[in-house]
């Protein structure tokens, strides 16, 4: 009897125990939190914020409440003041943001929202803020935008949205000098930036073609006086708004308090859904990033062998894309690891290797992908791919393949988020496993052949 109480005891403490265990993972905010509206940089969508959503949701932040803007056209002109097909000038960036907003504001009854923003996203909330919105935000933080240019060179492409020296900038930069300050008053401010390891802070034009040329633009560049201005240490450009310590910054700023965990908590039941997009004006022809829907196509999910990429059985969920683009909902196991398959008009088989989604998100979104005409004599091609960050030499550990450093990766700055591997002849295989590795996370996907018009990605979480 002694001993069956004392059974019931251990299991109601194990049971108390988790109890507490998932109350910390998920720890409750005191009040009802503002509602965030994430601003994407230039030619990226909304899906790199899913991460950050998460780490969000995982600190007590209400899901519904965490809103990811997705610019249709992406990518900034070459010059904000001559149309271009594709892209969006400054102004219809800003517009989208507004949009999004007011769409905000209307669904959750709030006065205010927080608006984050990682690159030229920034640009947009500054614009906004400046221009009509500064009623509407009670906080601004921006990721690594270039606050005072790229470059700043008034003799180097005047017009572009991207020149510290060129009418957009010198716009948003000089209209508050007379008080000393580089922000519009009202909301508080917080800017977040690497010490040295920006490639769009840096001194010298190398990651803008220019190299041995100066870009007038320092490693504080991102920096605003009038905001608090934080300084993180190794970071790259995407990881000022993406990665776990730019999230923990900006836990602080908007709770006065540190976030319970940077880890993300994961669900009991995951469904995962997005929009599937493409190349050029209405995903067709062309290399500029659409975040357009695409119609018509076919996206196909399969649960794979982690340690082989092989799928393990028929298709987990199949669905023909409507006008929305939508490719979800799908219900997922979150333990296990998947392949995407997009099959579209105009485009290769696109192969996309992910690992375990420990949440739900509804901006997993997905781009079919189109085989380069310099690829098309190899066997395979594989690209290890990084959206939520850059590979950095020596800073990260990283192999494709076995090949460490993968190929394309440079040392120094981190500057490049991908790492394509060309299989040629027999080295191809029929179908072989080829792994990718980054800090930790590994990726295993299969060699499908580019004779068939087939491109693999193996894609990273974080």
């Amino acid at each position: 009897m002694n001993a069956q109480l004392t059974r019931r005891a251990l299991l109601l403490a194990a049971a108390t125990t988790t109890g507490v265990l998932a109350a910390c993972a998920i720890a409750p905010l005191a009040e009802l939190p503002p509602p965030i509206v994430f601003m994407h940089g230039n030619g990226d969508t909304a899906a790199l914020w899913t991460t950050t959503q998460w780490r969000f949701e995982s600190n007590g932040w209400p899901r519904e409440r965490l809103h990811a803007v997705d610019v249709p056209y992406p990518q900034a002109r070459d010059d904000d003041t001559q149309p271009q097909v594709g892209r969006t000038s400054a102004a219809e960036n800003r517009r989208y943001l507004a949009a999004e907003v007011d769409k905000v504001l209307a669904a959750t009854g709030a006065r205010q929202v927080v608006l984050i923003a990682n690159s030229r996203g920034g640009n947009a909330v500054r614009d906004y803020i400046a221009n009509g919105g500064v009623a509407k935000v009670s906080h601004a933080i921006l990721g690594g935008t270039p606050n005072h240019g790229v470059w700043a060179d008034a003799a180097v492409r005047p017009g572009n949205e991207f020149n510290g020296a060129g009418p957009f900038l010198t716009g948003l930069n000089n209209v508050l000098t007379m008080n000393g300050l580089e922000v519009t008053p009202g909301p508080k401010w917080l800017t977040i930036r690497s010490d040295n390891n920006d490639k769009y802070a840096q001194p010298d034009g190398v990651w803008i073609g220019a190299k041995g040329t100066p870009t007038h633009v320092s490693f504080d560049g991102p920096a605003l006086k009038g905001a608090e201005n934080v300084v993180i240490a190794g970071i790259d450009h995407r990881e000022t708004a993406f990665g776990p310590k730019a999230f923990e910054a900006m836990f602080r700023f908007l709770t006065g308090k540190p976030p319970v965990s940077l880890k993300v908590a994961h669900e009991s039941t995951v469904v995962l859904g997005g929009k599937l997009s493409g190349y050029g004006v209405g995903n067709q022809n062309g290399t500029t990033p659409s975040n357009l829907p695409m119609a018509g196509a076919t996206v196909e999910v399969y649960a794979t062998n982690p340690a082989t990429g092989e799928r393990l059985g028929a298709a987990a969920h199949r669905k023909v894309t409507g006008d929305d683009g939508q490719w979800g909902p799908f219900k997922a196991d979150a333990q296990a690891r998947y392949e995407f398959v997009i099959t579209a008009s105009g485009y290769a088989t696109t192969h996309i290797y992910r690992s375990p989604f420990p949440r739900s998100s509804n901006i997993v979104n997905l781009r079919a992908e189109r085989l380069s005409d310099a690829d098309k004599g190899t066997a395979a091609v594989i690209t290890l791919t990084r959206p939520r960050g850059y590979f950095g030499l020596p800073r990260d550990s990283i192999s494709l393949d076995g090949q460490s450093p993968p190929p394309g990766v440079p040392q120094g700055t981190a500057g490049v988020s991908t790492s394509k591997l060309k299989l040629t002849g027999d080295v191809a295989g029929a179908g072989r496993a080829v792994a990718g590795e980054f800090n930790g996370e590994r990726i295993v996907g299969r060699a499908w052949p580019a004779a068939n018009n087939e491109v693999v990605l193996l894609e990273l979480t974080d």
